[in-house]
């Protein structure tokens, strides 16, 4: 097996090395990087399309393409196929998507397909998720796969017209921003904690312009499953991608999806994929994982999560005009008031699901803290797989039951309340503990509050009605 293509100098990071093996062409500071996977949905493939149309043009390798439903889908009655689509445009959207896929020889996940469900479960699930690709999609959140020690991003619509047409991309260079979390989570304290602390941390805008790679003993420990979760946030604090090298976790998963053979061949050169020890990083930031709790957003973006014993800031708390500005502005918008505790807070929704955490192990954290329990009568919950073999997979381990025993609502897969492009949406004023990735206004539904937070803790807060610890749960 040949070694990776060495286009920096010197040791290299896993970044570097992904960039090097993917470059086709330099010019002008910018490089075009060759693409292994492009994945679609419904929402923003329809216009690249119709331009590849208008131009005559084919796609360049639709066996490299995947497309599926995903975003404005329904989380009921999928076995009717677009007749159980109500609205005009998502169904419209729908059969663009399945027809182009048709047109091109894509391979299609149709609504009511088991193999469906949101790209970013999918693709991993698939095993077309591999160490060392370039993936690309028109979805911020793409960066999930990077928990594989793939370069994932989101692309807009003329750059997916662009990859379908020459299965390339033209991209700027990434600066390499590694964060180190060390030791071992608390028991109850997840990926998703983990991701909003880091966050909060950082800030919306703290890796900007930089890809992240996550390491040390704390990020080794996680599962495949709280990998993505973890890489899947790192859009929130800015980045282009985030990255986690490929192991024995990452090996051992992957086998299990794809043929013997293919994975065999492929092994050698996965192993190669990580950062040199030497290598050297734009920005260094090293986090304890023992001091790390369960997360709860407050405000408007993810930034501003806090531990559950905290209490709602105040804008006094901030030097800067700006953040004080923010403060009174997220206040406002979620109806609270400085110094209140985040736990105790009334909430009137709940959603577990996502491409955060709708997978089987968020689906068994759930179903272990509502097993046993009645949730209130004001409180509207629903679990949403994030895939039709999720949904297998849970209802085969008798998850179903214990979330409809708990009066939960076991929905079928897709984004559900987390785009809030179909009927799953937040009436103005309506407060949600969501295990989503973004409580920005209006993001759930117009006027609705969004509190983030793992799937435990969403459980806890259905049973008692407001925002709870898990932990402490009677």
């Amino acid at each position: 097996m040949s070694s990776l293509p060495q286009r920096s100098p010197g040791p290299r990071t896993l970044y570097e090395k992904l960039w090097d093996s993917h470059v086709v062409a330099e010019e002008n500071g910018e490089a075009i990087l060759y693409v292994d996977l492009h994945m679609l949905h419904e929402v923003t493939s329809p216009q690249a399309f119709a331009g590849l149309i208008e131009q005559q043009r084919l796609i360049r390798r639709p066996d490299l393409t995947l497309a599926m439903a995903d975003h404005c889908v329904p989380t009921t009655g999928q076995a009717l196929g677009l007749d159980a689509v109500e609205d005009d445009q998502s169904r419209a959207q729908l059969e663009t998507l399945a027809l182009n896929s048709q047109i091109h020889g894509i391979e299609h996940y149709t609504l009511g397909d088991i193999r469906n469900g949101i790209v970013h479960v999918v693709g991993p699930e698939q095993g077309r998720t591999q160490p060392g690709m370039t993936i690309v999609c028109g979805d911020s959140h793409t960066s999930t796969h990077g928990a594989f020690g793939a370069l994932a991003f989101g692309i807009g619509t003329s750059e997916i017209e662009h990859v379908l047409a020459t299965q390339a991309i033209r991209q700027r260079k990434s600066g390499n921003f590694r964060i180190r979390i060390d030791h071992r989570l608390a028991p109850g304290v997840t990926a998703k904690d983990m991701a909003l602390a880091i966050i909060s941390n950082l800030g919306v805008d703290g890796a900007t312009g930089h890809v992240i790679e996550y390491c040390g003993s704390a990020v080794q420990a996680l599962s495949m499953e709280a990998r993505m979760t973890l890489c899947n946030m790192s859009i929130e604090a800015g980045a282009r991608a985030g990255l986690i090298a490929p192991d024995g976790v990452t090996y051992d998963y992957l086998k299990a999806r794809m043929p013997r053979a293919a994975w065999t061949q492929a092994l050698p050169r996965w192993k190669q994929f990580r950062s040199d020890a030497d290598a050297k990083f734009d920005h260094d930031v090293h986090l304890d994982a023992r001091t790390m709790a369960p997360m709860v957003s407050w405000g408007i973006n993810p930034a501003q999560s806090l531990p559950i014993d905290a209490c709602i800031p105040s804008p006094d708390d901030h030097a800067s005009p700006k953040q004080r500005a923010l403060t009174e502005r997220a206040l406002s918008y979620m109806g609270l008031e400085p110094g209140m505790p985040i736990s105790g807070i009334p909430i009137d929704r709940v959603f577990i699901g996502s491409c955060t955490n709708g997978r089987i192990e968020d689906l068994r954290a759930a179903a272990s803290v509502l097993k046993g329990h009645r949730i209130p009568s004001h409180v509207h919950a629903m679990v949403v797989p994030g895939s039709g073999l999720v949904r297998q997979m849970a209802e085969q381990e008798g998850l179903d039951a214990i979330f409809r025993e708990a009066g939960v609502e076991w929905r079928e897969p897709g984004c559900s309340m987390c785009a809030a492009m179909n009927n799953d949406r937040l009436s103005t004023g309506e407060r949600c503990a969501s295990t989503s990735n973004r409580n920005f206004e209006n993001r759930q539904g117009p006027g609705g509050r969004t509190h983030l937070m793992s799937p435990a803790m969403a459980a806890a807060s259905a049973i008692a009605g407001r925002i709870s610890d898990f932990r402490h749960l009677n």
